[in-house]
């Protein structure tokens, strides 16, 4: 007999895609899950609901009339980390890549299996959950697992979630070595398909951030192997 989280401690996911048969089918699918799901089916109606009540996940088609999931993650990542896993039909790097710079948190390309979206949205908000109250430093890089807060000096950084554990990845292991393998496991649990330089593309993002204004910086490449965040006295 299947059983259900209590309505209270249900994940709530936002699920948005203009095919109501992918809809309705991605909506009774996550139910039986134990999720609560919210499904529209425009851009502008998944910006709105996520101001309106933000969802724990968000489950986005990339290919949708008017705002397409490309302007939705644009217009979700300036004011929200919520994570967000991209659908696309499209089987182009580029494309899964354009999905992952512009703000997602992880990809699934069409089709793909059932269990592996629900795997994949569980590791995404089990990342997402208020951590243990904890503050990480390495020089003037701060970290509070708690808030989410995270500052270089007194400049605060707008991280997305993804962005965020791997910040938080190195900062745990100072002046460590870590091979893309090992952070794909450390950050995302799992290797995803497809995309092999995604570890590359995060890494890219955030170093503009943390370099933003002539900063020095503190994350390395370590040729052939893999990136390091030294500290300044090392």
């Amino acid at each position: 007999m299947e059983t259900a989280l209590a309505p209270a401690t249900r994940p709530r996911i936002l699920v948005v895609d203009d095919d109501p048969e992918i809809l309705d089918l991605l909506r009774r699918g996550l139910a039986i899950e134990g999720f609560e799901v919210q499904a529209v089916a425009s851009g502008e109606k998944a910006v709105a609901a996520v101001a309106s009540r933000p969802p724990d996940a968000v489950v986005l088609d990339v290919m949708m009339p008017g705002m397409d999931g490309f302007g939705v993650l644009r217009a979700l990542r300036g004011g929200s980390s919520v994570p967000i896993l991209f659908l696309t039909a499209r089987d182009r790097v580029r494309d899964r890549i354009e999905g992952l710079d512009a703000g997602a948190d992880d990809y699934l390309a069409k089709p793909f299996a059932f269990g592996e979206l629900v795997a994949r949205l569980r590791a995404l908000i089990r990342r997402g959950k208020p951590a243990e109250r904890e503050v990480l430093t390495i020089d003037d890089v701060r970290l509070d697992l708690a808030s989410r807060d995270v500052r270089r000096g007194e400049r605060v950084l707008e991280l997305t979630q993804t962005e965020f554990e791997l910040l938080r990845a190195f900062m745990e292991r100072p002046n460590l070595v870590l091979s893309r393998e090992a952070v794909l496991e450390l950050v995302w649990g799992y290797q995803p398909a497809g995309v092999s330089n995604v570890v590359d593309v995060y890494i890219g993002h955030l170093r503009r951030k943390l370099e933003e204004g002539g900063a020095s910086r503190p994350l390395h490449t370590v040729r052939g192997v893999g990136y390091i965040l030294r500290k300044a006295d090392a």
